[in-house]
C-alpha cells in the first residue's frame, strides 16, 4: 500500500474514532508513549490494560503505536534511544560483542543493549505522548467541527 492510501485510510480510522476528544487524545497518547518504549511483543497488550483501566479510547492508542512505532520508524527510535541511553547511564559506549554463546552471556548481553534501551525510552516518550494528546485533542475538535458535531458518535 503507497502512503497515500495509508494517510487517507489512517484519516477515514481517525474519523471514525468514537468517544469524547480528551479521551481520544488521552488513548493516542498511552499508544505513543508505549510505541516509543523498546517492549515491541507487549504494545498491544499493555495498550488494552491501560486504555481499559484509565478508561480511556484503546483504538486510539493502538493507532497510534502502530504510526510511532513501525517497521520505517523503529530503526531511528531504537539507535536514537539506545545512543541517548547509554549516554544517561554511563556516558560512553560499549559495543555489543557476543564471545561466548551458553544462554547465561546470551541473556547478559541482551540485557546490556536493553537497559540502555529502556532508559532512552522512558525521557524520549513523553515527549512522544504529550505532543500526540494535545495534536490529537485539537484534531479531533477541528475535524467535528468541520463535519458538523460527533463524528464517530453517531
Amino acid at each position: 500500500m503507497n502512503i497515500k492510501k495509508r494517510l487517507k485510510k489512517f484519516y477515514a480510522e481517525f474519523l471514525s474514532l468514537k468517544g469524547e476528544p480528551r479521551e481520544i487524545a488521552a488513548g493516542m497518547a498511552i499508544g505513543a508513549f508505549l510505541g516509543i518504549m523498546p517492549i515491541i511483543p507487549f504494545h498491544t497488550v499493555l495498550i488494552i490494560l491501560l486504555g481499559f483501566l484509565l478508561r480511556q479510547n484503546i483504538t486510539a492508542g493502538i493507532l497510534s503505536s502502530l504510526i510511532v512505532a513501525n517497521p520505517v520508524t523503529i530503526p531511528f527510535l531504537y539507535t536514537t534511544e539506545y545512543h541517548l541511553g547509554k549516554f544517561l547511564l554511563d556516558g560512553k559506549e560499549n559495543q555489543i560483542i557476543l564471545n561466548n554463546y551458553a544462554i547465561f552471556d546470551i541473556f547478559n548481553t541482551g540485557l546490556n543493549a536493553f537497559r540502555p534501551l529502556l532508559a532512552g525510552g522512558l525521557v524520549l516518550a513523553p515527549f512522544f505522548a504529550i505532543a500526540a494528546y494535545f495534536i490529537t485533542y485539537r484534531a479531533v475538535l477541528a475535524v467535528r467541527k468541520r463535519y458538523g458535531g460527533m463524528v464517530g458518535d453517531e
